[in-house]
């Protein structure tokens, strides 16, 4: 874990840290860009590790912020619901102090991305105008002025499951808000996936589990593989600098 409290960020936890998962310099000769990862609302477990791990491994500076750090995940889970709602808070500010963290690293280049699943897919949104060189939304909640929040955003690549009913007709109304917004962006729904599909195992409370299954809730292999290979392409075409025309938007995936 590192320290995250000597950036000066106002309102930002008081004992802010987070996970660092840095790329193998072997492999990915720094510096390397950044990217903020912002995780469900379980908090830092070994799932969003793994994504971190997943991130460096694709060749970026990996940072998850724990957004619980002051009272653990009983005690902030819903204020963080709450902020994300409103569209400000403390999480905003830990967000924040996360993007300048990585800034001021030397292994960075000075371009940070941000990512998030579930609840930090809708921070990943929310953020996506405050600074950061790219997002990637994945199941985020989408809020009730979508047009203003995504007015000035950064490019966007954005998934979600059609088989999770909470995010029904989100995919299509935030692809029609980045439009009408200009922002370059890449989004699509996956037929066959449910809630948190892009884990690589179950996670959360193992009591909760059997009802997990039982909702669609968890991974689906098939769907995860073909929206990292989006995120994969789309980071690299706007967190390298290389040409925006490198960016993919994937081919579709089989809904039979």
């Amino acid at each position: 874990m590192v320290d995250l409290t000597g950036v000066a960020v106002p309102g930002r936890s008081a004992t802010l840290r987070g996970y660092l998962a840095v790329p193998d310099a072997a492999r990915h000769p720094g510096p390397w860009p950044g990217v903020v990862l912002v995780f469900e609302a379980f908090g830092l477990d070994v799932e969003m590790r793994r994504h971190a791990e997943r991130l460096a491994g694709m060749g970026y500076l990996a940072l998850v912020p724990d957004l619980y750090s002051d009272g653990g995940a009983r005690r902030c889970v819903i204020a963080t619901f709450r902020a994300l709602f409103a569209g400000d808070g403390r999480p905003f500010a830990d967000l924040e102090a996360a993007r300048q963290w990585l800034i001021g690293d030397e292994r960075c280049t000075g371009r940070v991305g941000v990512i998030g699943f579930c609840l930090g897919g809708g921070f990943a949104l929310l953020v996506a105008a405050r600074g950061f060189d790219a997002s990637s939304v994945n199941d985020g909640h989408a809020p009730q002025d979508l047009n203003g929040a995504v007015a000035g955003a950064c490019p966007i690549v954005a998934s979600y499951a059609g088989r999770d009913p909470s995010m029904r007709g989100v995919a299509s109304r935030i692809e029609a808000a980045l439009t009408r917004a200009d922002v370059a962006h890449d989004v699509l729904e996956y037929p066959l996936a449910g809630h948190s599909f892009l884990n690589d195992h179950p996670n959360g409370p193992r009591i909760m589990r059997p009802l997990a299954r039982l909702t669609d809730v968890g991974p689906e292999p098939a769907a995860a593989a073909h929206a990292w290979s989006r995120i994969d392409a789309f980071f690299a075409a706007h967190l390298r600098e290389r040409p925006a025309d490198a960016v993919s938007a994937g081919d579709s995936v089989d809904a039979s």
